[in-house]
């Protein structure tokens, strides 16, 4: 009689098939739970995004300052960050109360402006109804994501900026420390490279937001001090509002220059025309001289991927997205070009071993 021969079930996980058809079910479902937690804490992560480069920005500061004064980092660091505070209560204090008063100023000056265009457009048959200008700032808000809500109220505003400096000082403190705790959840033997991948990441961001922040200050004071030169009104908050928005590359260049034309052929069609120039001259300059000049093309970003990358994380995350979606794009770019680099020396060892007798 034949003996019967007990084969393993699909609860057996001695089987070999088994154990390797659940390894790939874990990855696809891995994965599926990583994309929906990336959804759902959208809004925190962006803001452990926001604190990197803030880190990254104190951190270059502090070497920076150590090319020419020899002292302990911490010390740098400190010196950094109270000039930065420093520097943002004198805006704060000084400048407050003047901007604020243009602000009134300016919002009446381009609602009256796009109504004019509005109405103009209803005439020449190009619109079938007037929009009324109130609903434009709402329609943009709103089109740019889900999270724009959880920024959008002062409380909302301060609360994230708050949480931005604290995570931003914590990681500047002890960089190390938190990449440790990060490489320790790895294997031995790809720490090295998770390490080499971190300082090429560290290194991307301090120049790129170098860039940034000279960027904003040449584009800002360079605007106040033309747009005075021509007579446009609100010079002086149209500089800061410039230098602002120039840490959104394309986007933010594209808002203060409409703004800055809207307000320029409000005082008059010279005033308009001016106006227009500064806003070229001042891209110009600030596009194909400073940045590249300073961050030395080594970042490596292309235009229109940051620009796609803008509308995407702006569309799906909201403001906080449309911030940060170049030092996300930025960082990526460095993780994908390590891991690429790994793989083909990896490859070449591989291939060497066997061509070997």
């Amino acid at each position: 009689m034949k003996r019967h021969v007990e084969e393993p079930g699909p609860g057996e996980l001695r089987d070999p098939v088994i154990r390797e058809e659940l390894k790939r079910a874990s990855v696809w479902v891995g994965l599926v739970v990583a994309v929906i937690l990336v959804w759902v804490l959208a809004q925190p992560l962006l803001l452990i995004v926001g604190g990197i480069v803030f880190a990254a920005m104190l951190d270059g500061g502090a070497r920076l300052l150590g090319r020419a004064v020899p002292i302990p980092r911490g010390w740098r660091l400190l010196i950094v960050t109270l000039a930065a505070t420093a520097f943002l209560t004198w805006i704060t204090i000084l400048a407050g109360t003047q901007l604020i008063d243009q602000a009134e100023t300016l919002r009446t000056t381009v609602e009256g402006q796009v109504g004019r265009i509005l109405i103009w457009a209803q005439e020449e048959g190009l619109m079938k109804q007037a929009i009324p200008v109130t609903e434009i700032g709402k329609e943009i808000l709103g089109s740019l994501g889900r999270l724009t809500s959880a920024v959008s109220s002062v409380f909302g505003i301060v609360a994230s900026v708050a949480m931005i400096i604290v995570i931003g000082l914590f990681l500047a403190i002890e960089p190390r420390l938190y990449e440790r705790g990060v490489a320790w959840m790895l294997p031995m033997e790809e720490r090295g490279s998770f390490y080499r991948t971190m300082n090429a990441m560290g290194a991307t961001l301090r120049r790129l937001m170098a860039a940034r922040l000279l960027a904003m200050l040449v584009e800002g004071v360079a605007t106040w001090l033309l747009l005075s030169l021509g007579g446009v009104p609100m010079a002086a908050l149209l500089g800061v509002l410039t230098g602002l928005f120039a840490f959104l590359p394309n986007i933010g260049a594209l808002i203060s220059g409409t703004l800055m034309i809207l307000v320029g052929f409000s005082g008059g069609l010279e005033t308009g025309v001016w106006a227009i120039g500064v806003y070229l001259a001042v891209h110009l300059v600030d596009g194909y001289i400073v940045v590249p000049m300073v961050a030395k093309r080594s970042v490596d970003l292309p235009p229109a991927l940051l620009l796609g990358a803008q509308l995407l994380f702006g569309a799906l995350f909201g403001i906080l997205g449309l911030v940060f979606a170049d030092p996300i794009v930025a960082m990526a770019k460095v993780a994908l070009e390590r891991g690429s680099r790994n793989a083909a020396k990896e490859s070449d060892s591989a291939d060497a071993e066997v061509a070997e007798p």
